[in-house]
């Protein structure tokens, strides 16, 4: 188990520690993976600090950020928002994970679980039947934590970093009405 951390709501002042934590998380990931320019430029344009100061000030999204316990650092994250994925049966009460990053040093505690479960109960609350989310189909390790938290594969889509394209799961969990 690695260090200790926390999740709390993000804020709207916490544009740049999602950011910073979105690009960090994943170059870790896909580093010796993906092309090191194609991973710069696609930080530099999804992670900018004005794409998550836009879900902040949306009411449509919810965001949690992971805080180490020692310095409150940020280590971690989770984006909620409306489904918008490739799926012939997408429905306007499905939710998606748009994403859910998290330092390798702080995985295998449990703070993705609870992240997950965060994101299951803020859309049940808002009357969500299906929490979705898409995975690089060759990210073993995360395709396995998914499956452990009930995720089905339930179609596929592609997704571009630089000038390639790459294939990624479409994985559902039906939500369980209260």
């Amino acid at each position: 188990m690695g260090p200790s951390a926390h999740i709390r709501m993000a804020l709207p002042g916490d544009a740049a520690a999602l950011a910073l934590v979105g690009a960090a998380t994943f170059l870790e990931s896909f580093a010796g993976v993906l092309d090191g320019r194609d991973i710069v430029a696609h930080c530099r344009q999804q992670h900018a600090e004005h794409v998550y100061a836009g879900w902040l000030a949306d009411d449509a999204f919810r965001t949690w950020l992971v805080l180490a316990d020692q310095g409150d650092a940020p280590v971690g994250y989770l984006v909620l928002g409306r489904a918008d994925l490739p799926l012939d049966d997408l429905a306007a009460d499905d939710w998606e994970v748009k994403r859910l990053y998290l330092l390798g040093r702080f995985q295998g505690g449990g703070l993705g679980r609870k992240l997950v479960q965060l994101a299951e109960e803020q859309a049940l609350r808002r009357g969500g039947r299906r929490l979705l989310l898409g995975v690089y189909g060759r990210n073993e390790r995360a395709i396995a934590f998914y499956r452990h938290m009930g995720f089905t594969t339930v179609g596929t889509r592609t997704f571009r970093v630089g000038a390639r394209q790459y294939d990624d799961l479409v994985l559902g969990l039906n939500l369980r009405l209260a």
